[in-house]
């Protein structure tokens, strides 16, 4: 390779800015649309997430609570919200009364399915209307930031202990 062709491979300060802007409006408006679906079934983004979590069958609160950086009373309240609203129903677990578990009611199914449809309809709407190569290049730039992003993360990580 050329030094010309070196030196325009090089990502500039600007680029990165711009590229970080880019990914923050991308984060920003992927946010505001899952918001924009919840609202559309009566649900904030949180309480999306946990009947999303519910319907897979393997809910456990504690767990959700860990992963999502939450706390078990954030989360409580959320189960809490969703039973008031008829979308789910807790009971004791078999085998160990300590336990509660939660499972979608037949209207919460029926939101789930609702909130899918409209997920299909944006991604068919969005996503499949666009170059095969350039999503496949979106992707491939992406899986390449995630990694130089854990990398340095765990690395800052490791100075600081």
């Amino acid at each position: 390779m050329s030094l010309n062709a070196q030196a325009q491979s090089v990502t500039t300060l600007e680029d990165a800015h711009a590229a970080i802007e880019c990914l923050g409006r991308l984060t920003e408006l992927y946010g505001e649309r899952r918001q924009q679906l919840a609202e559309s079934v009566g649900l904030t983004d949180q309480q999306w997430g946990v009947l999303e979590e519910i319907a897979t069958e393997h809910f456990m609160p504690s767990l959700f609570a860990r992963r999502r950086d939450s706390s078990a009373a954030a989360v409580s309240k959320i189960l809490r919200q969703l039973v008031d609203k008829g979308f789910v129903v807790g009971a004791i677990a078999k085998g160990d009364a300590r336990q509660r578990t939660f499972s979608l009611t037949a209207r919460g199914r029926r939101v789930m399915d609702k909130l899918r449809e409209s997920r299909k309809d944006a991604i068919r709407e969005v996503w499949l209307a666009m170059d095969r190569d350039g999503v496949r290049a979106f992707m491939s730039f992406g899986k390449e930031l995630i990694a130089r992003l854990e990398r340095y993360a765990d690395t800052a990580k490791s100075e600081k202990e």
